[in-house]
């Protein structure tokens, strides 16, 4: 029954939690996408929409005005705040609705006394307040009568699923949850709700202040450049996006890269576990959530993607941090940077005081890129590099659709080395993605056995695609 309630409400109005992204010059933190269902089921019996607005695809914000009847308790205003502090759990909450109203029909004018508005669904007799709240009735002097108020309920006084449950077909999902970049709401909207979009999207932006643009995307993500097409719903049509996540600054077109702000926690986790003076060897960059913060605290990045468009926002992003002196960037395809820069500096790195850390966020594939490590510094085994503690860290991402994810990124990841993870490795559960679809992070030193060995002719250099002309440049 609840997974039925939570498919039907939907999450447009959703907390706010942990470290998410903030839009710049708005106080209003990222949504995170948590949604409270026991507050939505007990205003679905406050607000009875009127018929006529079932089926509005052009939003008419007038036609949802309503008159209700609430419960209200008689207060002297000598203990007023008193009275509101005590019974804040049964007190009428809703957006841009006074819980204190004058008492406009009392012997006297209202100057003594007021009115305060309780929720229905908590209180219906006086026989329905709590103990503690009978108690401080009693100890402040006020009588458990209920009066009742005329309440007018306008469209602003709604929240966005009581919209849109009154607008779309009776028993369909209302709609999906989105994500909040800078001021941008991203949806996916199913079939049945592509008739009403538009208003879903001004109803969107009515409703999340700082919200100037929402967008549905139209198409899966492409697993070349990972991003993909979209419309806008509502609002204007800019796709620059500015965000701050974790204390750091980005900028990048939204429509033209990939950024999801749900990963905020995990860019945190990983940037935490790096010391001044580390190498960072990003190989599915983006726009740097993971460089950015990496050359900040004082490691030494080199930062690829393939995307172009990426590639120039990470550029620009590491000028916006003042980064730009610790991260080179570069514009290949990950194995061309694995076995290209990465290995004609990888010895130099290793020999170095710090450590060397290789991040690889392309869950939809980083975990078959692996085999590029096989034969990296060729079959001649260096005595100076061959101890474990020189070798680098990797953090690999990958999707799982399995029953077991941590065993099946593990046993997918030891294909691609070619070499045994089993006791050398710990993953991390970063997100769930879909039902039964996970999102795993798996870390490991880098067996010698696979870096240091002979390459078998499938290997070879020669059997891989032509590669493009190398962009390496040092950001300013």
């Amino acid at each position: 029954m609840l997974r039925s309630v939570r498919r039907l409400l939907t999450l447009l109005d959703v907390h706010h939690c942990g470290k998410a992204a903030r839009p710049l010059g708005c106080s209003i933190p990222e949504p995170c996408a948590v949604f409270n269902v026991e507050s939505t089921m007990a205003d679905a019996g406050l607000y009875k929409p009127p018929p006529a607005v079932r089926g509005m695809t052009v939003l008419d914000r007038e036609a949802f005005a309503q008159t209700i009847s609430v419960p209200a308790l008689r207060v002297p205003t000598t203990v007023l705040n008193k009275v509101v502090k005590s019974l804040k759990k049964v007190a009428l909450q809703r957006p841009g609705v006074k819980r204190v109203v004058d008492d406009e029909e009392g012997a006297d004018g209202g100057g003594e006394h007021r009115l305060l508005l309780l929720d229905p669904q908590c209180v219906a007799t006086a026989e329905s307040f709590g103990r503690e709240e009978t108690a401080a009735l009693t100890a402040y002097g006020v009588p458990a009568e209920l009066r009742r108020y005329d309440l007018q309920l306008t469209y602003e006084n709604l929240k966005s699923e009581e919209v849109l449950r009154a607008v779309l077909p009776e028993g369909q999902d209302v709609a999906s949850g989105f994500s909040r970049v800078g001021h941008i709401a991203h949806l996916n909207l199913r079939d049945h709700q592509l008739p009403y979009k538009n208003l879903i999207g001004q109803v969107i932006m009515d409703k999340n202040p700082g919200v100037t643009c929402v967008v549905n995307k139209t198409n899966t993500i492409d697993s070349t450049y990972r991003n993909f097409q979209m419309e806008v719903m509502a609002g204007e049509s800019n796709m620059v996006a500015k965000v701050r996540e974790n204390g750091v600054f980005y900028e990048f077109d939204f429509s033209r890269v990939y950024w999801n702000p749900r990963l905020s926690t995990e860019h945190e986790r990983v940037v935490s576990l790096l010391r001044r003076g580390d190498t960072v060897l990003d190989v599915f960059a983006g726009v740097g959530p993971f460089a950015v913060p990496a050359a900040r605290r004082g490691c030494v990045v080199l930062a690829n993607d393939l995307n172009p468009e990426a590639h120039r926002w990470l550029q620009h992003n590491a000028r916006l941090n003042k980064v730009g002196a610790a991260l080179t960037t570069f514009n290949l395809d990950g194995r061309e940077f694995i076995r290209g820069p990465v290995r004609e500096r990888l010895p130099g790195l290793m020999r170095g005081p710090g450590a060397v850390h290789v991040v690889m966020n392309l869950p939809a594939l980083a975990l078959d890129f692996l085999d590029a490590f096989r034969g990296l510094l060729g079959p001649e085994l260096d005595q100076d590099l061959s101890c474990e503690a020189s070798l680098p860290q990797v953090h690999c991402y990958g999707f799982s659709k399995e029953d077991d994810p941590q065993r099946d990124v593990v046993r997918r990841a030891e294909e691609s080395l070619g070499a045994s993870l089993q006791g050398r490795c710990s993953v991390h559960m970063v997100r769930n993605v879909a039902p039964n679809k996970e999102m795993m992070c798996v870390s490991f030193c880098l067996p010698k056995e696979v870096v240091y060995r002979n390459r078998s002719s499938t290997e070879d250099d020669s059997e891989e695609p032509s590669p493009k002309r190398q962009r390496c440049e040092e950001t300013e």
